[in-house]
């Protein structure tokens, strides 16, 4: 009998993250536009953004080592009740006129309950789940993010375009806490370790054992994640940064027009997801390499509407087209390769090398969004500039990536050649 995907466990998971992300995409989707409609910079966007990111980066690998020490149902229910009472506080302290200063520790707060979250959830996936399903699985839950992307920016406009801030954080609060509650129906085997030590000597003996692990078991894995971590640079700083500053500063174009350039955006990710189910047999690994080359191609089109003598609509029609387009491609690779990861990963390790994937991925994502935000302020009126050369570093990283890919490749049959013998 074909084993159920759907099981009562993942059930009350997708549904958890389907109320979580709803509540945190239209809450940071309503806190990007207050913010750049109260600052008009992008500098001070990304700087918010990328400080906002450092809590993860430095505390995802400790989260990681929390999510095979403990009971990860729990995790997830602590964290999601935290997250509630932090943006309830927050809605009271924007009453205070410090609103900025409001934003970003609130920012900083979800993204140290983030750091710990992140890897217990991916962690969840092959322990509820097995064979095929894995990778089905990860598609589901990649598939939810981007259904969440696709209605937030319509929500999230909506709402704040009608009734201001405080009403997106109050829904907020209440998706936060549903979510806490479905997931104390979600029933996982947790054993207690036998054997009791310090903290500090836990945190040493899970990151020696899972970077041997890394560098010396599954090196490949290693040189993935350095490798997203490179392309994650111009992604945060083009996508993250820049096309929010480029479609209502530079262009000028309303919340509403932003809105549903995200909700098309969603929807290419959902297809870039389902790309990965309908295709998981045919696909091959070093197909990654073309799929990054593509994502630098859509790029220069970007640029180029801003040298042609076209109106703004038809800018903003090129930029909406090409950036799904780069949407599709990243849910794709992230989905595909988040599921190679963890069918080289033993469950015992899974949440520290998880953590990996979200550190390593995200360590870039700084550094992107404070460079291509001082980018797009310093070239406001001439974006080409910033967007053609960034489509072509990124075709280079993927042309170099090919030989990386095959080898990768090879490895994996070696492999289960030497397991089936």
């Amino acid at each position: 009998m074909k084993p159920k995907l759907f099981t009562r466990n993942f059930t009350f998971l997708i549904l958890g993250q389907v109320s979580s992300l709803i509540g945190n995409y239209t809450l940071k989707f309503a806190l990007s536009m207050y913010v750049l409609e109260q600052t008009g910079s992008a500098s001070i966007f990304a700087g918010m953004l990328a400080l906002a990111l450092l809590p993860t980066i430095f505390l995802s690998p400790f989260g990681g080592i929390l999510a095979d020490r403990a009971n990860r149902r729990n995790i997830m229910v602590a964290l999601d009740t935290l997250s509630g009472i932090s943006v309830l506080l927050a809605s009271f302290a924007m009453l205070l006129d410090q609103d900025i200063f409001v934003i970003s520790a609130l920012l900083i707060i979800l993204s140290v309950l983030g750091a710990f979250e992140s890897p217990t959830v991916q962690a969840c996936v092959p322990q509820m789940l097995s064979g095929d399903n894995v990778v089905k699985g990860n598609a589901v839950v990649n598939q939810v993010a981007s259904i969440a992307s696709l209605i937030t920016p319509f929500l999230g406009s909506i709402f704040y375009t009608a009734f201001g801030i405080q009403p997106v954080f109050y829904a907020t609060v209440v998706c936060f806490f549903v979510t806490a509650l479905l997931e104390c129906f979600i029933r996982l085997d947790y054993k207690k370790p036998e054997q009791k030590m310090g903290i500090g000597a836990i945190v040493k003996e899970d990151f020696s054992v899972s970077m041997h692990f890394l560098r010396r078991e599954q090196p490949g894995i290693m040189k993935l994640l350095l490798l997203a971590a490179a392309v994650s640079l111009f992604v945060a700083g083009t996508a993250v940064v820049g096309f929010p500053y480029l479609v209502r500063t530079v262009l000028g174009l309303s919340a509403t027009h932003y809105g549903i350039a995200e909700s098309a955006m969603g929807v290419a990710s959902i297809l870039g997801s389902l790309c990965v189910v309908i295709l998981a047999k045919k696909v091959q690994m070093h197909h990654l390499a073309f799929v990054l080359v593509s994502f630098g191609i859509c790029l220069i089109p970007c640029g180029i509407a801003f040298l042609l003598p076209v109106g703004v609509f038809t800018r903003y029609l090129i930029l909406l087209v090409m950036f799904c387009a780069c949407q599709l491609g990243c849910s794709f690779f992230s989905t595909y390769a988040i599921s190679i990861i963890q069918g080289r990963t033993p469950d015992h390790l899974m949440g520290k090398v998880m953590s990996y994937v979200f550190t390593l991925s995200m360590c870039a994502q700084p550094v992107g969004q404070i460079i291509y935000g001082t980018l797009f302020d310093q070239f406001t009126s001439s974006a080409y500039w910033v967007l053609i050369p960034s489509g072509f570093f990124v075709c280079l990283i993927g042309l170099a990536s090919k030989s990386f890919f095959l080898k990768f490749e090879t490895q994996k049959i070696c492999e289960k050649i030497n397991t089936q013998s």
